[in-house]
């Protein structure tokens, strides 16, 4: 245990001493699951279903259930997601599958600033990914993500893997437990004439859930996040849910330090096991709103 640890820790050293510059593959940041987006995306502590593939996947562990989830994210600017995942065990051993489509739209093409565009075309952007978690030690488990990228921009296009690390501790107090993750290690090969560097990230903190009465079930998470090489991205995230009788769910969220967004809120349904989940995100500066629904199937 204490290796893999110690490994976790060097790796997040070493991504923090990487050279200044901005990342790319935005994608990779807009989140999986309306119940994680609406509680301010703090998935890497409180994704509890087959998301824990995108956020943590060292939560995966402690999760028995076949799943499939359906996610659709109207983005801004014309941007949209269409994400898959699947969760099944293969010999005991809990695996995870993802699909990520996303196309930004009518992107113009200008001379100049002033002139009229001359054509428009679409970016468009892939993740494949392969997911597993396990239990390291009494209530550590660990988990790990491989998946392999695509961009396609104008006529140009590159490929690339990135690699996903996470840990989660149950600790001795019922119902709280704390996770760190490290995300989107790796690098792509050239788009042109320079290869665009992921949006590495780095998350920790804590989520306690309590159960109120008898049939409410209160769930709160905050943690840190940290995006390199970007010196000045990162965030403080908060989220909670209200549960009524595993029927019925409230949410919201707030994630601090973006320019044009802050509050985030949603709801849930469930029937048996369907489930229905909505997320809501406005955005400042004109930039418009995100509506994000998504279905989870477990059998």
């Amino acid at each position: 245990m204490n290796k893999i640890i110690f490994i976790f820790l060097i790796s997040f050293t070493t991504i923090f001493a990487q050279s200044a510059g901005n990342s790319g593959l935005a994608f990779l940041k807009l989140g999986f699951g309306a119940r994680n987006i609406s509680m301010g995306d703090v998935g890497a502590e409180t994704s509890n279903d087959v998301s824990a593939f995108f956020y943590n996947p060292a939560r995966l562990a402690d999760n028995d259930d076949n799943e499939i989830m359906l996610m659709h994210n109207s983005w801004i600017q014309g941007t949209t997601s269409e994400i898959l995942g699947v969760k099944t065990s293969v010999w005991d051993v809990p695996l995870a599958f993802g699909v990520d489509v996303t196309s930004i739209d009518d992107i113009q093409v200008r001379t100049a600033a002033t002139d009229n565009p001359i054509a428009t075309f679409n970016a468009n952007y892939f993740a494949g990914s392969v997911s597993t978690g396990f239990n390291i030690y009494d209530n550590i488990a660990f988990g790990a993500t491989i998946k392999y990228l695509y961009e396609g921009l104008y006529s140009d296009e590159a490929t690339g893997w990135g690699f996903d690390f996470g840990l989660n501790y149950k600790t001795p107090v019922e119902g709280l437990s704390a996770a760190m993750v490290l995300r989107n290690l790796g690098s792509m090969n050239d788009l042109k004439n320079e290869s665009t560097k992921l949006p590495t990230e780095f998350r920790i903190g804590p989520a306690y859930q309590i159960n109120l009465f008898e049939k409410f079930a209160v769930t709160a998470a905050a943690e840190f996040q940290k995006y390199t090489p970007d010196k000045d991205d990162s965030h403080i995230n908060y989220g909670a849910e209200i549960l009524y009788d595993n029927l019925i769910a409230l949410r919201g969220g707030y994630q601090s330090d973006y320019e044009s967004k802050g509050f985030t809120a949603g709801f849930g349904l469930i029937w048996g096991g369907f489930g229905l989940d909505y997320a809501y995100q406005p955005f400042n500066d004109g930039l418009g709103d995100a509506n994000i629904i998504s279905l989870r199937f477990k059998f």
